[in-house]
Formats: C-alpha cells, structure tokens, sequence
C-alpha cells in the first residue's frame, strides 16, 4: 500500500469499526488466545528481565536478543542479531515478515537495553502483589518486547499474520545511544522509510488510559566562554571587560528570561566549570577547573540539554540561542555548540488518528478512552527517529508501570495481557483491506 492513501484507508476502517463497537469472532479468539499463553508470556518476561542488558553489558545485550529471537522466528520471521560494533554498542535485533502487497507495511519498536549495569543493586524480577512485580527494565521496556511477541502469537494463532507486512526492530542502545547516529538509528530509519505505520512499545507515562502521539525530542549543548584574564582589581576597565564567568551567566538568565514561556520547550544547563583553567570530558560528564578568587575567569564552559515539540520550535529556539550567545559583554566572546540527538515526534492529524482507532480497540475490549499524553511527561524514545519518514505513528503501547530507571521500577501485571490485546487487534484492524 503506497504511502499518502494509508491515513485515508485507516480512516474508514475506523468508522466501520466504530459503528460496529463489538469484537469480530476473530478478535474475539484473539483475545482468548492471550488469556491462553498469559502464563508462558510471563515466564519470558521474569527470563528477560533476570538477563542484565545495561546499555554497555553488550553481552547481557546479546543474551536478551538471543532470548527473543527463536520466537519470533518460530511465528515465520526473518529474525537476525545485527552488530553494533560500529557505533559502539552491542547491535540490535531484527525481524522481518512479507505477506501481501496490498497490506499496510507496519514497522513495531522496542529496545533490549536498560539502565542498569551489571554494578547495579536492581538486578531481578520479584513479584511485591498479585497485580504489580518489580525488576530493572521490566517497564522501560523489557515488559513491551514481550507484549509486542504476544500479540504476534494472537495474530498467528487465527491466521491474520500471515498476510502481513511487518519490520521489527528492538534496538540495543536506547538508553544511551551509540554515534554517529547515523549508524546506529539506521535500522530504525530504514525500517520506517518502507512502512506505513509505526508503533512503539515503550511504556509512555505508565498509565494504561494514555499514549503517545508526540514526543519531545532531546539534544544537548555546550556553550563555551572566553574572557580577558586579570587581576580582579581591573574587571569592567575598557580593556578587561566583563570575565568568562559573568558573560556566562549574562546568557544563561537571558536564556530563561526570553526562552521560559515557549509552550513545550525545556532548556537546562546541567553543568558550569570557570575559572583560570578549565578541563571539561563531556563523554564522562565531569571536568576541572582552577581559578583564584583575584582574578578575572579566562573561560567558562555550561553544558546542558533542549527538549522541542517539533522540528520547527527546535530550530527557531537555537537560533534565538545563538542570537542571546553572540550578544557579548565587553571583551567577551561565546560560542554554542548542538550535539546530534533524538529528533522531535510532532504531534500530527495521522498520528491523533491512530490513537482514535487505537482507542475504539480499547472500548471494544472493555478497557475505555485511550488519550494522548501530554508531550511534557513523555521523554525522547525512538520511535522519534521514525515519526517523519510514516504517515502514522504512535508509542506506549507497552507495559504499564511507574519508577523507571530507578531501583523501584515496577510494572502492572494486572495490565500485561490488556495491553497485549490491544496491541493485537489493533495490528488486526490495521491489516484489513
């Protein structure tokens, strides 16, 4: 199906489901099918979040993959591990599988990788009550990859997958990603210049009455500060000037003053190191600095981070930085540097649709309105790096929870075979034509 009539024919495939407000036979089965493999679908999510994958654990990576991969390829899938040496991180996995010409191509997200390293304290699954269990990642996302493969198995069981056209990938470095970027949201790219549609399986906000139709994107900044070095007896003479440290702080309140009231916009300067001599190691996020408290900073270096709505807000918002930057205190200079980052998910009419008709899924199962969350609670995840390239995209079709990258990270049991239904009839309806 071409790309530009996808929204049109979704569209319509949503009014007769909406009129129709009742499960087909076929979902019907569906839904008992989940019911079915509820138990086996657990014991693979208790297996996977036992198997540390921190981000840099590229074997517990690998071990997660490999976890995985023989059941997607017991569904037909052209399953695959791909190296991720050259953007140094572990790889991703992939699962390809073609039916028909004339359906939707559909592209599904995850990721292995999570917050905790091996040096972590949070390394096990444990069950706290009969509807909520805790465990690193079993959230953010590791509760979503197995969501995603239990609505396949449903898909599988009555027949429909057969004649779909699915991509998956689950990447390994979402957490923290390898560069370039590149290289290693390549398959993500790829994958969502031939689909359709996009769906992610990250855990939005927790709560299983949202999901996401934007999302915020994420880069960072280093901004770099040079001033005339002086005994501070000297400071604001004609030829000293201002200093490093107050031509930093002259921008960085310029920045607050005339950026704050952007709707969506955040922007933070998460470190400052002035002084005489300064050394700045963004990879570790630390640095040195020395500087007597009589003379005049030579240089002062702030790193930070951006978060948009939108392409459009992102770029309009760094130009008005480098306008505030380039507006210099006597004999000061100041340079703004953007680091590559994840792209903004914009919220569009394609993708409000997909959540309508992810929400009709939803009612007719019984579970009520899905809404969209508000994009200010919602991080940068990847199914950004895919939104422009579809004509519908959504995300937070996983595991319910609350806690994330904390040692309490808990995800709602109660809501782990809900979700998987949702996720399977909504794929169905989807590949109708």
């Amino acid at each position: 199906m071409r790309k530009g009539i996808v929204l049109n024919f979704l569209v319509s495939i949503f009014m007769m489901s909406s009129v129709a407000a009742q499960l087909s036979d076929i979902e019907q089965r569906m839904v008992e099918h989940i019911d079915k493999i509820n138990d086996e679908g657990m014991q693979l999510l208790i297996e996977s979040v036992n198997i540390n994958s921190g981000t840099m654990n590229f074997d517990g990576i690998r071990e997660t993959a490999e976890h995985m991969l023989p059941h997607f390829r017991e569904l037909g899938f052209n399953a695959y591990f791909e190296d991720g040496a050259e953007w140094n991180r572990a790889g991703h996995l992939i699962a390809e599988h073609y039916g028909s010409e004339d359906a939707p191509k559909i592209m599904l997200i995850g990721h292995l990788d999570t917050v905790f390293e091996p040096d972590s304290p949070f390394q096990k699954f444990e069950m706290i009550n009969d509807t909520t269990a805790k465990g690193p990642g079993i959230a953010d996302m590791k509760g979503g990859n197995i969501i995603m493969l239990q609505a396949l198995r449903a898909l599988k069981e009555v027949g429909a997958l057969e004649d779909m056209n699915i991509r998956i990938v689950i990447t390994g470095d979402e957490e923290l990603s390898g560069r370039p970027l590149s290289l290693s949201k390549k398959a993500l790219i790829d994958a969502a210049k031939w689909a359709d549609i996009s769906l992610g399986f990250e855990n939005g906000d927790g709560n299983p009455k949202t999901a996401n139709v934007s999302r915020r994107g994420a880069m960072g900044w280093t901004l770099t500060v040079t001033g005339t070095p002086a005994h501070s007896s000297q400071v604001f003479r004609e030829d000293i000037g201002a200093g490093a440290i107050f031509e930093a702080s002259r921008i960085l309140i310029a920045f607050y003053e005339e950026l704050r009231s952007e709707e969506f916009l955040t922007f933070n300067p998460g470190r400052i190191i002035g002084g005489t001599t300064v050394t700045h190691d963004d990879g570790s996020s630390s640095g040195t600095t020395f500087g007597k408290t009589n003379v005049v900073a030579e240089t002062a270096i702030v790193a930070g981070d951006l978060r948009a709505l939108s392409p459009e807000q992102e770029e309009r918002v760094k130009n008005k930085m480098r306008e505030i930057v380039n507006r210099n205190l006597p004999q000061t200079s100041a340079v703004i540097v953007f680091d590559e980052g994840y792209p903004p998910m914009a919220p569009t009419d394609g993708n409000r649709e997909l959540l309508s008709i992810y929400s009709a899924v939803s009612q007719d199962l019984g579970y009520g309105e899905v809404v969209a969350v508000n994009p200010l609670r919602a991080g940068a995840a990847d199914v950004s790096f895919t939104a422009t390239y579809v004509d519908m995209a959504i995300d937070a079709l996983g595991m319910s929870g609350t806690d994330g990258h904390t040692v309490n990270e808990l995800g709602y049991i109660n809501q782990f075979p809900r979700q998987a239904k949702r996720a399977a009839i909504l794929l169905y309806r989807l590949s109708l034509n």
